[in-house]
């Protein structure tokens, strides 16, 4: 039995017809082309469009629930321990038939039934807790009885199904462990900061090796998540404005005076960092990410710096950031250092995609990775030239 639930070739091939109906839009692609690839690579499973598949989605919930309920109400349970005990068995069960049988891949129904079966091993385990008293006293040993198991489950989730919003969870619930774990020490406010970059920086290598394995492209979505998350963290670790609220919520020892403002450093040169990195890298996560903690970083210093009256500070941060938009559309008109303005239709890209396309679809070994580099700067336009 696989690891994975869903197989490598349908990442592989989902990845590559969207990477050749893009390629289309843009005129990289004619027509005939995009059709000889996809006829080269057939969709082997069924995944609807996004809208329909959010309607699947919650569509399945609803049967899920009342399927629950009726089940529920006809067996006379009542107790949440066996009812949830059921749904998993049930749900886990179907997730993996349709899976298998149905060829169902991230189509709206699947993800439906993974939530609730995961949902109801939260709810079987508190329930669990509770019944041997484990839960009564609020604790940092109790938060672990409690999310400890459920972050492995949710772990050997996203390394079989690979979903996004679960390895998301499963971040939040490694986090809210950490913080639990730090601040139950006699230091846990001075060590919180230092411990939360220290983890994000350790995920962010974990993803840059795990961004090289071969079945990159099936945990493709999950990673981004992540590493969104990572970076995300590392900023708010080093935060001002975070760290003053820590400390006046705590009633243990604090960072001196000059000790808080240092954080003013991290505070503004760790998105002036993402930025750098983002334009030399040609990462639109880090660029946007960069962007984002810089304007947070001006709020926290307008926050606890008031020089300007506020309708003046915004007037003069608008005509700025207007007039730095304005400046840097027109010089980078043309491509300056990997960068452009132009729009992605306007950019041809180093390779030649028709001998790739009669490449390609003349010979068939295997579907081919259609360019992706990990963090979302390196796939389509960005990764055909480096450029955004």
């Amino acid at each position: 039995m696989s690891v994975k639930a869903y197989p490598t070739a349908w990442a592989e091939e989902a990845a590559l017809r969207e990477a050749a109906g893009r390629w289309q839009r843009l005129g990289w692609l004619a027509a005939p082309q995009r059709a000889a690839i996809e006829a080269a690579y057939p969709q082997q499973y069924y995944r609807p469009g996004n809208w329909l598949r959010l309607g699947l989605l919650l569509a399945t919930g609803f049967g899920i629930s009342s399927a629950g309920i009726s089940t529920t109400l006809t067996l006379g349970l009542n107790s949440y321990l066996v009812a949830s005990l059921l749904l998993l068995a049930g749900a886990g069960g179907l997730l993996e038939i349709i899976i298998r049988k149905s060829k169902h891949y991230y189509s709206g129904v699947d993800n439906a039934l993974l939530y609730a079966a995961l949902g109801a091993w939260a709810v079987f385990w508190t329930e669990l807790l509770d019944k041997l008293h484990i839960t009564s006293a609020s604790t940092p040993l109790t938060v672990w009885a409690l999310a400890g198991p459920s972050l492995l489950v949710l772990l050997l989730a996203v390394v079989r199904y690979a979903d996004p919003l679960v390895a998301a969870t499963a971040y939040v619930t490694a986090g809210v462990l950490l913080v639990v774990t730090v601040l139950a020490t006699a230091l846990g406010i001075l060590l919180l900061p230092f411990a939360l970059a220290l983890a994000a920086g350790a995920v962010l290598l974990l993803l840059r090796r795990l961004a090289q394995r071969a079945d990159f492209l099936y945990y493709r979505s999950a990673l981004v998540v992540l590493r969104t998350l990572a970076l995300v963290t590392l900023y708010l670790a080093g935060n001002y404005f975070i760290l003053l609220e820590l400390l006046t919520k705590s009633d243990g020892p604090g960072f001196p005076t000059w000790a808080v403002a240092l954080f003013w450093v991290p505070t503004v040169l760790v998105p002036l960092l993402y930025i750098a990195l983002g334009l030399r890298r040609a990462d639109r996560l880090l660029l946007g990410l960069g962007l984002l903690g810089l304007a947070v970083s001006a709020y926290t210093f307008r926050l606890h710096h008031a020089v300007l009256p506020p309708a003046v500070a915004a007037t003069l941060a608008g005509a700025l950031l207007t007039g730095l938009a304005l400046g840097l559309l027109r010089y980078l008109r043309t491509v300056r250092h990997g960068l452009t303005a132009a729009a992605d239709a306007e950019v041809r890209p180093l390779v030649n995609l028709e001998s790739f396309v009669q490449l390609e679809t003349a010979s068939v070994p295997g579907p081919p990775v259609p360019g992706f580099e990990f963090g979302g700067g390196g796939s389509g336009g960005g990764g055909a030239q480096g450029q955004f």
